[in-house]
């Protein structure tokens, strides 16, 4: 009886320790409460494919995340990584020759969301963080912004394009955290402005607000006559459209509103269209806490593996520069894009990577 006793006291004690850990857990967090749009369906436009099923797959190894990518003059691919699937702690920057072979470019103290060579040839990336970096072709690291106009960090930048002036420009998803597998699942869960758009001028080296108050800024990217940029907000299932020339020049509108997945990074085609690639499609649990703001406190205060997990599902959408679905690439069982974070077109292949991806995909355009 006595054991009897003890077994249930010490059972007690364990739900007592559970349930005061999820109300401590879940006051951490200060929601906003939001009702998503009804999501569209996947038909017409939208109509299911298979087409992300063939793909070959380029190996990282012990890396992951390979968010973004960059061509050289040689082809050789180059992508932040990070340390294991949920540690952000440490980074490199890999190189990938034409033959496939993987090398270690230059390790770095945090991982790299955006990169894009400039007309000199260095290597201007967003280092986790840290800020907006050029890293020469000696491998030497120069931080160029570490703060945006306001004095506010510059701690997770995530999208990156440069202007053929020079002018670079580049997303700030948070200036209160740096990444983590928890920030990420609260700024979701929060729905709070975060985000902003900046540009740099490397000439004058005066850094300039275009936009703050974004909601998860992620993907960027310049049209191909420059006068407008887009960004992916990716909480919100949408895209945002910058104006910076023209009659609209210092005005933004909606581009795409309540797609179906979540929107990551966006890259432009020789023909003007845009690459989006998606980290996952919508999630109907996730959509329907949304509008509860104790709701949110109670799922984000449960045990990690309890959450809620993405599901794995590979999504890209071609789109016009007006807006319009030009064409749809899925892999809807995710067993060989099982994200699409990260999409880049080079020599009539796509390049696909994600946030938690240990390899990249690489897909033959037949258009």
């Amino acid at each position: 009886m006595n054991l009897f006793k003890f077994f249930v006291n010490s059972f007690m004690l364990l739900i007592l320790f559970l349930v005061s850990s999820i109300l401590i857990n879940g006051c951490a967090i200060h929601p906003e409460a939001w009702q998503p749009p009804i999501k569209p369906a996947f038909e017409e436009e939208l109509r299911l494919n298979e087409k992300l099923a063939d793909i070959s797959k380029i190996d990282l190894g012990e890396w992951n995340g390979p968010e973004e990518f960059a061509f050289d003059d040689f082809g050789n691919i180059y992508c932040g990584v990070h340390k294991g699937e949920k540690d952000f702690s440490q980074g490199a920057i890999l190189k990938i020759s034409l033959e496939g072979t993987v090398e270690e470019f230059l390790k770095t103290d945090s991982w790299i969301t955006g990169m894009q060579f400039d007309s000199q040839g260095n290597l201007i990336a967003l280092m986790n963080g840290i800020g907006l970096v050029r890293i020469d072709q000696n491998k030497n690291i120069e931080v160029l912004a570490s703060k945006d106009p306001d004095g506010r960090p510059i701690l997770m930048g995530s999208g990156l394009t440069i202007a053929s002036d020079g002018k670079i420009y580049f997303a700030n998803l948070s200036s209160q955290e740096t990444t983590s597998a928890n920030y990420i699942n609260k700024l979701f869960l929060e729905l709070k402005p975060t985000g902003g758009v900046y540009s740099f001028d490397p000439q004058t080296k005066v850094i300039k607000t275009i936009s703050i108050g974004n909601y998860f800024a992620n993907g960027l990217e310049l049209s191909a006559d420059e006068s407008f940029l887009l960004l992916s907000e990716t909480s919100k299932y949408r895209i945002l459209k910058y104006w910076l020339k023209g009659e609209k020049a210092g005005t933004s509108e909606i581009f795409l509103d309540n797609l179906a997945g979540f929107p990551n990074n966006i890259s432009r085609r020789d023909n003007g269209n845009f690459w989006v690639g998606f980290t996952t499609k919508r999630n109907d649990q996730l959509d329907n806490i949304h509008p509860k703001k104790g709701m949110k406190k109670l799922v984000y205060g449960l045990p990690s593996f309890v959450q809620p997990k993405a599901e794995k599902f590979g999504m890209i959408l071609e789109i016009s520069e007006e807006g319009k679905i030009v064409q749809t690439l899925f892999d809807t069982s995710g067993e060989s894009v099982m994200e699409a974070g990260a999409v880049k077109e080079f020599n009539n292949n796509l390049y696909i990577g994600g946030d938690v991806v240990s390899y990249i995909a690489k897909y033959e355009i037949r258009d």
